[in-house]
């Protein structure tokens, strides 16, 4: 099933009254175009190709932050580089922090076992305990020269990857743009229920499509895929690199070599922006099947209205497609 954005045909009013939005990355860039529609398309910060863990904003991005009326992000534990743009912003400027809103599902990393959906396969406590050890092989790793960007216990910021984020945030975008622009807040709130219809169909869709590959252990390159793992109830096995933005140590690959050649998982999946040589490496020799690359920001694709719902499916098709067999 294809999925297309309906935006909702309005009068548009002077190009003045509408408000000028600023956001971070491409999921919430998408969100908030759904809302707005026809009356007026935000501008997104994290171009295509673009890492948000190491991006530094131009001038003009800067100074597009401290005009904004309003600025929507996820919020500094996925984008600090945006600090010191918000401080510059006027005192009572709106913003919309997302990993904070009210009603967003939050986790920490490290939270999604292997054993957390019932699987229960001679495998299954190899697993619990691999997690366990990944505290102690962070202080390790960090030995042996690399320095992490999180440790692990503390917030998870891709809660994009959660649609039941994504729906209550849609809602969010529209109140607050209905605060600054009252004159088209019913638009903006019949927008965001029809995109949120929309987020809704294809999250029933995704999950009958990764139905058959829930108990099968994957391992992602690194730890960002807690939200849709405890989604859709997915058998999580690791991750190469602990940290968001960081390189894996000697300590931490030997130990998920071992766990793949005992069969701790069925595939690995590479990462865009990452080499995949080093999941090749640890594939060469077991049982483990290689993945397609994901791409949990989406920082592949087109920008638009339709890079959200393009994000999860393709996720979706890419993890199914190797676990799913």
């Amino acid at each position: 099933m294809r999925y297309i954005i309906t935006l909702l045909a309005t009068a548009t009013p002077a190009l003045a009254e509408v408000p000028k939005v600023v956001t971070d990355i491409p999921p919430v860039h998408a969100l908030v175009a759904q809302v707005m529609g026809d009356l007026g398309a935000p501008e997104l910060l994290l171009a295509k190709g673009a890492d948000e863990h190491d991006f530094q904003l131009k001038p003009s991005q800067a100074g597009a932050v401290a005009d904004a009326d309003l600025v929507v992000w996820i919020g500094p534990e996925l984008t600090p580089w945006l600090d010191g743009a918000m401080d510059s912003r006027p005192e009572g400027a709106a913003s919309l922090a997302l990993l904070d809103a009210e009603g967003t599902v939050r986790r920490a990393y490290g939270e999604a076992k292997a054993d957390a959906h019932a699987h229960e396969d001679e495998h299954a406590q190899e697993d619990e305990h691999a997690h366990e050890d990944e505290h102690a092989h962070e202080e390790k790793a960090a030995e042996d020269g690399h320095d992490h960007a999180h440790d692990h216990g503390s917030e998870d910021p891709h809660a994009w990857l959660d649609p039941g984020n994504a729906q209550v945030w849609l809602g969010l975008i529209a109140a607050e743009l209905g605060r600054i622009d009252a004159a088209n807040a019913a638009t903006y709130e019949a927008n965001a229920k029809a995109a949120a219809e929309q987020i809704a169909a294809l999250d029933a869709e995704i999950a009958v499509l990764l139905a058959p590959a829930k108990d099968k252990p994957i391992v992602t390159f690194h730890d960002a895929y807690g939200y849709f793992v405890d989604h859709y109830g997915l058998t999580y096995a690791g991750s190469i690199a602990l940290g968001d933005a960081s390189s894996p140590g000697a300590a931490r690959l030997s130990e998920l070599r071992d766990q793949l050649e005992a069969g701790g998982a069925v595939c690995m999946f590479p990462e865009v922006q990452h080499d995949p040589a080093l999941v090749e490496q640890l594939a060469e020799g077991t049982s483990v099947r290689i993945g397609g690359e994901l791409d949990p920001v989406g920082s592949s694709l087109d920008a638009g209205p339709g890079a959200y719902a393009a994000l999860l499916k393709a996720m979706a098709t890419t993890v199914a497609g190797c676990a799913g067999k």
